[in-house]
C-alpha cells in the first residue's frame, strides 16, 4: 500500500483515459489513509476519511477507477447501488448491509493470504492423507524386512503423486457429510442472521459423520484441500485481521446516489429516498455496526458515491449528507480523441479482447487505424444523438461491426481479415444517421 500519489495515478492511467481530477483526488485520499496510519496512536482517531463525490455521465470511468484502485491495493472493496436500499420499515435492503458485505469481502481476502503463506503445509497435508489411501500403515509388531518394504513403496508413491502420474488412479476418501447449506446473506436482519448461525452450529455439532466418496485422485487433492485449509487456519486470527482491515482500509463504492436524491421540484418521488439518505448518514458519519464476525466502526471507512446528477442535483440531497462528501469531482464526457484512445491505449482494450476471442478460431482481426478513429466517431456522434452513454457505446458499434465475421469464424479458419474504414462505415452509416434506428440498435 505503500504508493505514492504519482504511482497511483500512473497506474489507473493504464486503464482509465482521462479525468486526471478524479485520478488526482482519489490517489491523494488512498496515500492519506497510508500517512493516517503512520501518526501517533491518539491522533490517528482523530484523522477522519475524506470522503468523496464523484459526478459524470454513464460509461466515464467512475465505477472503474475504484475497481482499479481496490484491486491494486488488496483492500476490501465493494461497489452497492444506493437505489436497491429501503428505509428501515420497508420492505427490502437496509443500508447496514453494506457493511457486512464489506467484512464478508475482507474475510475472503484475508482467508485467500493465509491459504497463501501455508500452502506448502495445506499441500503437504492432503498428500499425506492421499499416500496413507494408496499405501495404508503396516500393523504394530511388523518385522524389520516388512518396514523397509513399506519406507520403499511409500517413497516411490509419494514421488508418483508429486509428478502428478496417480491423477486418473481412483480411490476412496472420507469428506464431511454437510449437514446444512450457510447462507451469507448479508441484508438479513441480525438477530435472524445470529439465529441461523446457532442452528448451523447445532446442526452441524449434532451430525459429524463422514461419507465415503470414490473419485481420482485429482479430484481427491481439491477436496481434502478445504479440509485440510480448515483444521490448519487460525480462523481467530483471520476474523481478528480481517475486521482490522475493513475498518482502516475498507472501501464502499455507492453508486447511483443520484437517484435518492429528492429535490423540491420531484414531490411525487418515492417518500423512502430521503428515509434511505437518513439511514445512509449515520454509518457514513461513523457508527457501529453488528456484524456475524462482531462489531465494526464505520468512522474509518472511505466512502465514493457516484451519480451522473441528470434528473437532480447534488444539493438535493439532505445538508447534512453533502458535508459527509467534502471531496467533489467532475468527470468530463468523452470526446471522439478519448473514446479513440481507450481503443488503443488502455491495457487489455476492446479491440484486443476482440482479436484474442478470435484466435480461438484460428481467426486473425487486424484493425486499420482509420476504421479506429471511424469507431470512436460514430460512438461519439451515436451519444450525442441518443443517450450518452460514454466507452459503453463502443462495444455496441464494435460488435455490430464484426457481428458477421464473429458469426461465420468457422468458415474462416485460417484467414486475416482487416477491419476498414469503409466496412465501419458500411455497417454504420445508415443506423447513425437515422436517430430513430439509432436509439433502438445502438
Amino acid at each position: 500500500m505503500d504508493l505514492t500519489p504519482k504511482q497511483i495515478v500512473e497506474y489507473l492511467d493504464d486503464y482509465i483515459i482521462g479525468q486526471n481530477n478524479a485520478k488526482k483526488t482519489i490517489a491523494l485520499a488512498l496515500r492519506n489513509r497510508f500517512r493516517r496510519m503512520r501518526v501517533p496512536a491518539d491522533l490517528q482517531e482523530e484523522i477522519m476519511p475524506k470522503n468523496i463525490l464523484m459526478i459524470g455521465s454513464t460509461g466515464v470511468g467512475k465505477t472503474e477507477i475504484a475497481r482499479r484502485l481496490a484491486k491494486m491495493m488488496g483492500l476490501p472493496f465493494v461497489k452497492v447501488e444506493a437505489s436497491k436500499y429501503t428505509e428501515v420499515g420497508f420492505v427490502g435492503r437496509d443500508v447496514e448491509s453494506m457493511i457486512r458485505d464489506l467484512v464478508y469481502e475482507s474475510i475472503t481476502i484475508v482467508t485467500k493470504e493465509f491459504q497463501e503463506k501455508i500452502k506448502d503445509k495445506i499441500a503437504e497435508e492432503v498428500n499425506k492423507k492421499i499416500i496413507e489411501k494408496l499405501v495404508p500403515p503396516l500393523p504394530e509388531g511388523a518385522t524389520e524386512n516388512a518396514k523397509e518394504s513399506f519406507i520403499k513403496t511409500y517413497n516411490m508413491m509419494e514421488n508418483k503423486l508429486l509428478k502428478g502420474d496417480l491423477d486418473d488412479k481412483k480411490i476412496e476418501i472420507e469428506v464431511p457429510k454437510k449437514t446444512h447449506v450457510e447462507i451469507l446473506d448479508s441484508s438479513m436482519p441480525m438477530d435472524m442472521s445470529s439465529m441461523q448461525e446457532s442452528l448451523n452450529k447445532m446442526l452441524g455439532g449434532l451430525n459429524k459423520e463422514k461419507i465415503k466418496k470414490e473419485v481420482t485422485i485429482k479430484d481427491a487433492k481439491v477436496l481434502l484441500r478445504d479440509e485440510a485449509s480448515d483444521s490448519l487456519l487460525d480462523q481467530e486470527a483471520i476474523k481478528i485481521e480481517a475486521m482490522k482491515r475493513a475498518e482502516t482500509g475498507g472501501i464502499i463504492f455507492l453508486d447511483e446516489i443520484d437517484k435518492i436524491a429528492s429535490g423540491k421540484q420531484n414531490q411525487n418521488q418515492d417518500p423512502s429516498k430521503e428515509g434511505v439518505q437518513r439511514d445512509l448518514l449515520p454509518i457514513v458519519e461513523g457508527s457501529s455496526v453488528q456484524t456475524k464476525f462482531g462489531q465494526i466502526k464505520t468512522d474509518h471507512i472511505l466512502f465514493i458515491a457516484a451519480g451522473a446528477f441528470h434528473v437532480s442535483k447534488p444539493s438535493d440531497l439532505l445538508p447534512e449528507l453533502q458535508g459527509r462528501f467534502p471531496l467533489r469531482v467532475e468527470l468530463e464526457s468523452l470526446d471522439e480523441d478519448a473514446l479513440y484512445k481507450i481503443l488503443i491505449n488502455t491495457k487489455n482494450s476492446l479491440l484486443r479482447q476482440y482479436k484474442a476471442l478470435l484466435e480461438v478460431e484460428d481467426v486473425h482481426l487486424d484493425f486499420d487505424d482509420e476504421a479506429i478513429r471511424a469507431f470512436a466517431k460514430y460512438s461519439e456522434t451515436a451519444n450525442e444523438k441518443t443517450e450518452d452513454i460514454g466507452a459503453r457505446r463502443l462495444h455496441t458499434v464494435i460488435e455490430k461491426v464484426i457481428e458477421d465475421i464473429s458469426y461465420e469464424a468457422d468458415e474462416r479458419k485460417g484467414e486475416t481479415v482487416v477491419i476498414t474504414k469503409e466496412l465501419v462505415e458500411e455497417k454504420l452509416d445508415i443506423i447513425v444517421d437515422n436517430e430513430d434506428l439509432a436509439r433502438y440498435i445502438l
